[in-house]
């Protein structure tokens, strides 16, 4: 399927707020409201959109602690990298996983409840001996800009 502006706004505007009526959507990328709906439809047959969700508001929940945490592994063979992956896929306080290029060879972010529930993590992968090597911890202390949608109109101009 060749994406269009009009789908790729479709998916600009959903991405934003996944509870717009077809209506106002339609209205939003300049379309009656039948055919955004066959557009939105064939989007997700396709696979552009893999699903809908809530953006929690964590703050409202409880303290909670985000910890940025560069890994670098031992061994650099395949059979590391998904041993070490396997692991990682398990731990729910991982929400955010990144192979990345440069001085180290993963990027993870945690959301813990605290400090010392991130460090019983850390001293449990270490101790299991998935092939870390050695990880680096950055805490977040606040988190002035987060946006939760991605820049679509402007990365893929049609």
């Amino acid at each position: 399927m060749k994406l269009d502006r009009i789908d790729i706004k479709i998916l600009y505007e959903l991405q934003k707020n996944g509870r717009i009526t077809n209506v106002e959507l339609a209205e939003l990328v300049n379309l009656s409201p039948s055919p955004c709906l066959m557009r939105v439809k064939k989007l997700q047959s396709e696979g552009y959109i893999d699903g809908y969700s809530a953006q929690i508001n964590i703050g409202k929940l409880g303290q909670t602690l985000t910890v940025f945490t560069e890994i670098t592994l031992k061994n650099h063979r395949q059979i590391d990298f998904a041993r070490f992956l396997a692991a990682i896929d398990k731990v729910d306080q991982v929400i955010e996983c990144h192979l990345v290029s440069g001085g180290y060879d993963y990027l993870l972010k945690f959301v813990t409840a605290g400090i010392g529930e991130y460090q019983t993590i850390m001293e449990r992968l270490t101790d299991m001996d998935v092939g870390i090597d050695k990880y680096f911890s950055f805490v977040v202390l606040k988190s002035p800009i987060v946006k939760a949608h991605m820049p679509l109109t402007s990365l893929f101009r049609v």
